[in-house]
């Protein structure tokens, strides 16, 4: 091991990766991890951590947020990066559509001549994360026209952006004059165009020629039958929190999962499917089918759909769930049919306060309730400290798998030599009732409040510097430093194209072969075949 000083070293801690837990420290130079060694072999650091005896982890790597959605991106960015340092993350997947990536003016409520191509907005977006960040980024564009999704290989190119989603409940925006905005609020959240089956199958295409890192996100849900429920629903007086769940029965998700993995499998090049929002027991039986036949797909949660019930949540796109999806829900992703987790952030318009967005009545209050706050809090307390998913199972959905499905293995995901210096410092078994103290987003509240969760993040560190931390004196966690983040991949900041590709150095074992399994409760499944692949996420069940 080389003697060179290093920058930092993090020691007392166990290590968390996918595959085991360590008890190891970390050495730091120039923003990558050097070594993974026990302390007494470390070079001498110019900066020491202790750990006291908590776990570190790889930096969480969110799949999926949603700043600027409502405000305009610079202004969202401020603060709900901060937030999101707090929370552990330091990569985050935005995801937005071409008018709410930073270009100037503003538009509140978007019509169909504000929606252009990616290559106007892709600099003001880089510009805003480069300039007010607290987490390193990555784009994930949400298409709505032809022209845009023709130029997915020009975004791939020039832009680093390998990620394209589609929001399926927007079909019902495509005929609809510029005035109404009756179909979700989807012009006061940006989009303003609509698509229809041809637009999802031009991506598609397209991103089937790319290759890895492509990928094809969606969001299932079925809008047109759900508007059938809701109509149905508010005839009869509903207006209880329920309502929103009953709007949106569990077969509207499944049936877009199978519908449009069919139209995956029969894309020439057998595009990669992901989708947003997998959280019932239906959907996770469609998941096992498409796979069975072939399909490239990856599904993703998030925290708000493994914790929150609807009489004790809010209003959210998919409609939160019951008991029996919640515990399904963990099941699937302790088992391998869920492969990601995502906050899905949003904060809404302004006012955000509690008092100004809550109604008793379900169909008047307002959409956009904060969830990143939420990620470690619910996946160490209902994850973790109840046994349905191992810290390493945590790791892989939280850091690994999303940096390997985003194209960003290799640099983020890993404590491994030679990764970004990214890591969270938990106390697993650290007690907060949730009050205002502890929430950093710009609403000032959350769902979370009266709560108590086991399990918190103390410790944030961004490319070997401290971006956020629980202080001995202070009442949760709060930011730390100037705002130190990076845009990628966008060409020479990040690796990005097939070099990504060929970065990673572990492997997984093949999910589609994966016929021969232990049982999800004694240990971790493992494939008959012999084949692996670096690049894909981890299948693993519980440990």
């Amino acid at each position: 091991m080389s003697t060179e000083t290093l920058d930092l070293v993090v020691v007392n801690g166990t290590v968390v990766l996918g595959d085991g837990r360590y008890r190891l420290a970390v050495g730091v130079k120039d923003g990558k991890v050097a070594a993974l060694a026990p302390e007494e072999l470390m070079p001498p650091a110019r900066t020491r951590i202790d750990a006291r005896g908590d776990f570190v982890l790889p930096g969480i790597v969110d799949s999926e947020a949603h700043p600027g959605c409502y405000v305009p991106f610079e202004h969202d960015m401020r603060t709900e990066s901060r937030a999101a340092a707090c929370a552990g993350v330091t990569t985050w997947g935005i995801q937005a559509p071409v008018t709410r990536l930073g270009t100037e003016p503003f538009q509140e409520v978007v019509r169909r001549a504000d929606v252009g191509s990616f290559h106007k907005s892709f600099p003001a977006a880089r510009k805003v994360i480069e300039s007010v960040s607290h987490t390193d980024a990555y784009l994930t564009y949400m298409l709505e026209t032809d022209e845009q999704a023709e130029e997915i290989g020009e975004y791939a190119e020039q832009h680093g952006v390998t990620s394209f989603k589609l929001y399926l409940q927007t079909r019902g925006l495509r005929g609809m004059p510029d005035d109404d905005d009756s179909n979700w609020p989807s012009r006061r959240a940006g989009l303003g165009h609509g698509i229809d089956d041809g637009t999802v199958y031009l991506a598609m295409e397209q991103v089937a020629h790319l290759g890895y890192p492509g990928m094809v996100h969606i969001h299932p849900e079925n809008w047109e039958i759900a508007r059938v429920f809701e109509d149905r629903l508010r005839a009869t007086g509903r207006t209880d929190f329920g309502a929103w769940t009953d709007r949106s029965p569990d077969f509207l998700e499944a049936q877009h999962i199978r519908a449009y993995a069919y139209l995956a499998q029969q894309t020439p090049g057998r595009v990669p499917l992901y989708l947003q929002h997998c959280t019932t027991e239906l959907s996770f039986q469609e998941v096992a089918k498409a796979r069975a036949e072939g399909v490239e797909l990856y599904a993703q949660t998030g925290p708000a759909w493994l914790w929150a019930q609807p009489e004790n949540g809010w209003r959210i796109n998919v409609p939160l769930r019951r008991r029996e999806n919640i515990e399904a829900l963990w099941a699937a992703l302790a088992d391998g049919i869920v492969d990601v987790v995502g906050s899905d952030h949003v904060v809404a318009w302004e006012p955000a306060s509690f008092e100004a967005m809550y109604a008793s009545n379900i169909w008047d209050c307002r959409t956009g309730f904060s969830r990143v706050e939420l990620f470690l809090p619910v996946l160490l307390s209902e994850g973790v400290s109840k046994g349905r998913i191992s810290m390493e199972r945590l790791v892989q959905v939280s850091c690994e798998n999303p940096a390997k499905t985003s194209g960003l293995w290799g640099r983020k995901g890993s404590l491994l030599p030679g990764f970004d210096a990214d890591m969270v410092i938990v106390d697993a078994g650290r007690e907060v009732t949730v009050g205002k103290e502890h929430i950093n987003t710009r609403a000032g509240w959350s769902i979370m409040e009266g709560h108590t969760f086991t399990g918190w993040p103390v410790k944030t560190i961004l490319r070997g510097q401290v971006t956020a931390e629980w202080a001995d004196d202070s009442p949760g966690m709060r930011p730390v430093g100037d705002p130190r983040g990076s845009a990628g991949p966008t060409g020479s900041t990040w690796a990005c194209g097939p070099s990504r590709a060929t970065a990673a150095t572990t492997t997984w074992t093949s999910r589609a072969t994966s016929a021969t399994r232990s049982s999800p409760r004694s240990g971790p499944r493992r494939a008959t075949s012999s084949w692996r692949s670096a690049n894909r996420p981890r299948s693993s069940a519980r440990r």
